[in-house]
């Protein structure tokens, strides 16, 4: 059986750099739908460079600048929702 901690002390060892990996049960964890598909997505100039600038202000990849809007945007979709992974 792992130890356990409050999880305000196990954010605090994470935020900190601590390993934590005595506290994680990985007999009980489970995976999530993460196959991953490779798209080819057009977009207009102005599209792409208001991605840029909002993945320069966030200081994250462009690709992450997509998919969290995309993700965003299918949470937010009443058909679209019933995809997302249980």
């Amino acid at each position: 059986m792992k130890k356990s901690l409050p999880a305000e002390e196990l954010d605090r060892m994470f935020d900190a750099g601590e390993d934590i990996s005595e506290y994680i049960d990985h007999e009980s964890t489970r995976s999530l739908n993460r196959e991953i598909k490779r798209i080819n997505l057009d977009v207009p100039s102005w599209m792409l460079n208001a991605l840029d600038h909002e993945a320069e202000r966030l200081n994250i990849s462009r690709q992450a600048v997509v998919k969290t809007m995309l993700d965003g945007a299918i949470r937010n979709s009443p058909a679209a929702r019933s995809y997302l992974p249980a």
